[in-house]
């Protein structure tokens, strides 16, 4: 069977698993965004009480393969709680974790390196400090971090195959299957690297248009 007619045959099924890995993404994007940032701005504001903490934390994250996370959270740790959690909630907990990382260490990083003239220009112009945090801050701030966020997306979008080894049917899992069926491992595992390699290079490719655009910008100012 050539490629078309694998996608064609067993669309359904690729259907269903393309729908559980944007249902991964769409659970843990939000989550370690509005995670991430509460984390970094704590540990930017108070250093000692959060920011050793949160420092562990992303240490342990970084240094933790997906897989060892994933097999820890959904075999050993379950069993030491008595409990049985489904493998989605687990995947979901795990690369929110993972994901809540990467963010609080852009978030802190853009903090602390963000330039305290346009705080003192803010003061100078009459800005009360909430219009300097909502008018200036805030949206500087955005705009530096959303190109380090769409990197941080895409590293997740590439973890979620790591999710079929504790039994969730993603995308990865229903290739494996319709492999197992009718074993074409070259035409399978092609067309699931080009849809990764198609995605993954157009949100890599505006997280770098995104970044020389505003680096630009900011330098122009």
């Amino acid at each position: 069977m050539s490629v078309i007619e694998i996608l064609t045959a067993y669309r359904t099924q690729l259907g269903e698993g393309l729908r559980v890995t944007l249902l991964l993404c769409a659970f843990v994007y939000p989550l370690g965004i509005v995670l991430g940032a509460l984390v970094g701005i704590a540990r930017f504001r108070w250093r000692r009480l959060a920011g050793i903490p949160g420092l562990a934390f992303s240490l342990l994250m970084s240094s933790t393969p997906v897989i060892v996370l994933l097999f820890w959270l959904h075999y050993p740790l379950q069993y030491m709680l008595q409990i049985v959690v489904d493998p989605f909630i687990t995947s979901v907990v795990a690369l929110t974790a993972i994901m809540t990382a990467i963010v609080s260490d852009q978030v802190r990083t853009t903090l602390v390196d963000f330039p305290l003239q346009y705080s003192v220009a803010a003061r100078i112009c009459g800005l009360t400090p909430r219009q300097t945090v909502f008018k200036i801050q805030l949206p500087i701030i955005a705009r530096q971090i959303l190109p380090q966020l769409l990197f941080a997306m895409v590293i997740v979008l590439q973890m979620t195959l790591f999710a079929s080894m504790i039994g969730v049917t993603e995308l990865f899992r229903v290739a494996q299957r319709i492999n197992s069926d009718i074993y074409q491992p070259v035409e399978i595992y092609s067309a699931l690297a080009v849809f990764f390699i198609g995605v993954c290079a157009a949100m890599n490719i505006m997280a770098y248009w995104l970044k020389s655009r505003f680096k630009w910008s900011f330098s122009e100012a």
